[in-house]
């Protein structure tokens, strides 16, 4: 199924047509390619030519890319025309392994492999293990010049067992979407790109707040596609015990126990009892938020005298410092809304949302922040806000 011709492995669609004519029922076909470098050495791969079945889920002909052998990290998988950037496994082996059922049919595609040292950066590659207590990992280009289009990178941070991640961007400038389609950072818990562990997904030019893996393994990924690029990021890592001193204040005792974090923003009780009236517009509390969103409250708890809701989005005009999570198309948030009554929401609503985002990336509201009943038929005035200059 391969020619191996030096670094080259070569796909005939052909020969594989061929196979599978053979074979009586045949559904699919499963081939697979191990590549080695010498240790101490990573593997970057590059597709110099893909044409597979297109799907956007690549159900039915894809390649998967994985570091190590089947059951390691998977670094992508690839169907259609798209030529993703060059990807780097975190050892000394990569295994590439094609599936095709019998039906639709591409040109097949043209891959090299190659060693690399394992903190070399090139232009058109980064990513790799990090074992080190702290260290930095960033955009390739950065800073002379903007990231290349059509690369993928992926580091796998690895800390002692007994210890966690954190993770800050310094600098952050990725192509804008608000559903981060085209050019994202993705992080995952664990060692391995996994929806179900996904911490979030990241665009745009606000660095996201740090995030803190849950246990002793992160992933990130970055991934441009072939149009606009950007300036990139710098982000910076380090671990830290499993049982860090938490910064914020102790619940008090008359408050509920809970699982969430204490709200960090200190405010007296003074700020819950004055008349709850809503003051100003949208375009006069616009430059004074961090964030400004619209959205549709799914879930709304009161815990002491505070609401914590979670957003379902329905557009973004300013994002902020506000953490953002995606699942598919679906973007959502947290906020807290500090005195519970004011100002009041009801779940299943849709609300334009304006207030500052804690140091986790939580959106706080309190009485003097402004929120309002969102109507579609508000939607052009609520886009001009994005033309505001503050």
């Amino acid at each position: 199924m391969y020619d191996h011709s030096g670094s080259h492995m070569r796909q005939r669609r052909a020969l594989m047509s061929k196979f599978c004519d053979q074979r009586s029922g045949c559904v699919a076909e499963l081939n697979a390619a191990s590549m080695q470098v010498p240790e101490g050495k990573v593997v970057v791969l590059s597709f110099r030519f893909l044409d597979l079945e297109s799907d956007n889920l690549c159900r039915y002909d894809y390649v998967d890319v994985y570091s190590g052998h089947a059951n390691g990290q998977r670094l992508g998988r690839f169907c259609g025309t798209f030529r993703p950037g060059a990807l780097v496994s975190t050892s000394n082996k990569m295994l590439l392994q094609m599936v095709s059922d019998a039906n639709t049919a591409g040109s097949g595609f043209l891959a090299v492999y190659s060693a690399a040292n394992p903190n070399e950066r090139g232009d058109q590659y980064c990513g790799g293990r990090l074992m080190k207590p702290s260290g930095t990992f960033k955009t390739p280009n950065w800073p002379e010049r903007d990231y290349p289009a059509g690369v993928t990178c992926s580091w796998h941070i690895v800390a002692p067992k007994n210890q966690i991640i954190e993770v800050k961007f310094e600098k952050f400038d990725v192509e804008r979407d608000n559903y981060c389609r085209y050019d994202y950072v993705a992080i995952f818990n664990g060692g391995e790109i996994n929806d179900a562990k996904r911490i979030g997904k990241y665009c745009g030019d606000s660095p996201p707040a740090p995030v803190f893996s849950e246990g002793n393994q992160l992933f990130i990924q970055f991934l441009s596609d072939l149009s606009l690029t950007a300036d990139g990021f710098i982000g910076h890592y380090k671990f830290r015990p499993k049982k860090f001193p938490s910064t914020t204040v102790p619940p008090t005792t008359t408050a509920p126990p809970t699982t969430t974090r204490p709200i960090p923003l200190k405010y007296s009780a003074a700020l819950c009892q004055q008349k709850c009236k809503r003051k100003g517009t949208p375009e006069s509390h616009y430059c004074s938020s961090n964030f400004v969103i619209t959205g549709t409250v799914i879930t709304a708890v009161t815990r002491g005298g505070s609401m914590y809701a979670t957003i379902s989005i329905i557009n973004v005009y300013k994002e902020g410092n506000l953490a953002i999570q995606q699942a598919g198309k679906t973007m959502s948030t947290k906020i807290v809304i500090l005195c519970k009554k004011c100002p009041y929401v009801r779940r299943g609503l849709n609300y334009i949302f304006m207030g500052q985002a804690d140091e986790e990336g939580r959106g706080m509201i309190a009485p003097h922040h402004f929120i309002m009943a969102f109507k579609a038929k508000n939607q052009r005035a609520f886009n001009m806000l994005k033309n505001k200059r503050c």
